[in-house]
């Protein structure tokens, strides 16, 4: 049986010039402030033509996935991002398409306010990789995510731009800068907290951190983070 390629595009507007857009999806440490740390090699790109084209493509057999950065600086000083992803998957097709489309978006999301309020800065990455921090296996249920949500002291009239202070494993005050279906992002004066209902795709929920803090303790907060979400979500 063939089994069907997915794509999935996007075109955006990002508040940097080319060159910083490049150093942000181009590069090991630009990849942590936003998306996690990937081991960018250019002699293993299949496209290396700073700052404007970028393109990665891993195989094995029939199965293969694929992601393509094209940079075009605009005149007003903005860049427009043209990312496409790729690929095959190999079981529960309509699952990891819906969930490949829901994170895109909230990552890129990610990517803008990076470049906006920290470019520049050295990003921790706090979380495991790829997958981040993830709950237990008990907030898989359809209502893992709107538990955490409770659990944070998220109320339902917290929409994007307003302010909030959290109670997880650490106190929390800043803006929600994304809330959207599964996903709800909170930037700190210092971090972008991303955390994920991916409940909805059949496994736990969980959450990253992009810090941006000198001082930062990045197995410590995971660790604080871990237990937190263990024992809020037990």
């Amino acid at each position: 049986m063939t089994v069907p390629e997915f794509e999935c595009s996007r075109d955006i507007v990002l508040p940097a010039s080319p060159e910083q857009v490049w150093d942000a999806v181009a590069t090991t440490e630009g990849n942590a402030a936003w998306l996690f740390p990937n081991e960018v090699d250019p002699a293993g790109a299949t496209a290396w033509d700073p700052p404007h084209h970028f393109a990665v493509r891993m195989e094995q057999g029939d199965w293969f996935n694929a992601l393509e950065f094209v940079i075009d600086g605009r005149e007003d000083g903005t860049t427009e991002l043209r990312y496409v992803h790729s690929g095959i998957f190999v079981e529960d097709w309509e699952n990891q398409y819906d969930a490949v489309q829901q994170h895109t978006d909230f990552y890129l999301h990610t990517l803008s306010q990076y470049l906006e309020h920290f470019q520049g800065r050295k990003a921790t990455y706090i979380g495991s990789v790829p997958a981040g921090i993830e709950g237990p296996a008990s907030s898989a249920t359809p209502d893992g995510f709107r538990r955490l949500e409770q659990r944070l002291g998220l109320g339902d009239g917290a929409g994007e731009g307003e302010r909030v202070r959290l109670d997880g494993a650490e106190p929390l005050e800043g803006v929600v800068d994304y809330r959207r279906g599964n996903f709800v992002g909170i930037r700190t004066a210092d971090a972008l907290y991303c955390f994920f209902g991916r409940n909805a795709f059949g496994r736990p929920v969980g959450m990253s951190i992009h810090s941006f803090a000198d001082d930062v303790e990045r197995e410590q907060v995971q660790q604080r983070w871990q237990d937190w979400l263990d024992a809020a979500l037990a």
